[in-house]
């Protein structure tokens, strides 16, 4: 059976990006979250794969809701799970260490990863082998909409933030571990064809530090900064698992010339 997607999300930074990418290959939909709520209970099983985008900024700063879980939301009244579900997790999940795998330890410091975990393992009863979890690590990209919903602080946002500053800052030159944009985009296609369901770490599983991609983006905002050589929350994340699956890798090299292209 051809696949087809239902991407939920419409104006999201992944989720804009992925329809485009996508759309390539597959039949490809789009919807808003408000959209899919007046849609009629068995919409859902048009498709082969769901993948939601969209999250509640209450999910992200409050503790755990119900009513702020979109994916529960999206998935607690369907019967007959005939898709494959696509869950959006954090690096954030796991306690800050270099190459984390799937099974160490979680330690989330904040609600959003805490909801994170609560919904992964509420996924995991409710749809089993038909989940995808994808554990994602920082994603450098271009938004597609300008005015976007902005519900999620990601690393770029804070660098625009501080690319619009004079100011000069002191901060920590901790190691990260980032993707881009079309890498996470290759990684859910390849997932797609094959049928893969798990849980995956989705990483370039190399330390990047602050330091480094900063003057990757910008050479006049790398110099607005000192950079003090402590690591309180350098991670990376293996993703030996994932490469098992599908033969996708992304080099340093290749996040670096990313970066440079960047017109951010």
């Amino acid at each position: 059976m051809k696949s087809k997607i239902l991407i939920i999300g419409k104006k999201s930074f992944i989720g804009s990006n992925l329809k485009k990418h996508l759309s390539k290959y597959f039949s490809v939909k789009i919807e808003t979250y408000e959209n899919l709520k007046k849609k009629k209970e068995d919409f859902l099983s048009n498709y082969t794969h769901i993948i939601n985008t969209a999250i509640h900024k209450n999910y992200i700063k409050k503790k755990y809701n119900q009513r702020f879980d979109l994916d529960r939301q999206i998935i607690k009244n369907v019967k007959n799970i005939n898709f494959i579900y696509f869950f959006l997790n954090s690096r954030k999940i796991y306690k800050p260490n270099f190459n984390i795998l799937e099974t160490s330890k979680l330690r989330p410091q904040s609600n959003y990863a805490k909801n994170k975990i609560i919904t992964e393992n509420y996924l995991k009863k409710k749809i089993r082998n038909k989940l995808t979890s994808l554990r994602i690590s920082n994603v450098i990209g271009n938004r597609t909409y300008k005015k976007h919903r902005n519900s999620h602080i990601l690393f770029l946002d804070n660098y625009l933030k501080l690319k619009k500053n004079n100011k000069n800052y002191i901060t920590n030159n901790d190691y990260k571990d980032f993707i881009t944009i079309n890498y996470l985009c290759e990684v859910i296609e390849k997932l797609i064809k094959k049928n893969v369901t798990g849980t995956f770490n989705v990483s370039l599983s190399k330390k990047v530090y602050i330091s480094e991609i900063t003057k990757w983006l910008n050479y006049n905002v790398f110099k607005k900064l000192t950079f003090i050589n402590r690591h309180s929350d350098s991670f990376t994340l293996s993703n030996k698992k994932l490469l098992r699956h599908i033969n996708i890798k992304i080099s340093k090299n290749q996040l670096k010339d990313f970066c440079k292209k960047l017109k951010i």
